[in-house]
């Protein structure tokens, strides 16, 4: 679910145009992580290929080797990780006050991203601790 960002991203340092952006970010270091390859790899991959479609092949023919059933697992914890500290529940706060303050159901880093880049995100059940 992540890989695309991921790439984009890349691109965006590469070029020096990333304003905001960070790469590697905790979710980028979780993904590359999982696929068993460091930062160096993926942006030098990046970097030798012309479009994303090549440097997404390249991902899937150097990653480790999982199940769908992994991968499947693996995209859920992603889309619904949230902060497992007090501290970074304070900074998720903030971040979420200053683009959705009335969004108290918003308890993941993936829906916070999506608020913040300005997609939508659906009204969910929970709410914020």
């Amino acid at each position: 679910m992540h890989l695309g960002r991921m790439i984009d991203k890349c691109r965006a340092v590469l070029a020096g145009t990333h304003g905001e952006y960070i790469y590697p970010c905790p979710m980028d270091k979780r993904l590359l992580d999982f696929a068993r390859l460091t930062e160096d790899q993926f942006t030098k991959a990046v970097q030798g290929r012309s479009s994303d479609q090549a440097a997404a092949d390249w991902f899937v023919e150097n990653a480790a080797r999982h199940s769908q059933a992994e991968i499947d697992a693996w995209n859920d914890m992603m889309l619904t990780r949230g902060p497992d500290t007090e501290e970074k529940w304070v900074y998720f706060r903030r971040c979420l006050e200053a683009v959705a303050p009335s969004r108290t159901d918003i308890t993941s880093w993936a829906d916070l991203l999506d608020l913040e880049e300005r997609r939508p995100v659906p009204i969910q059940g929970a709410a914020l601790r």
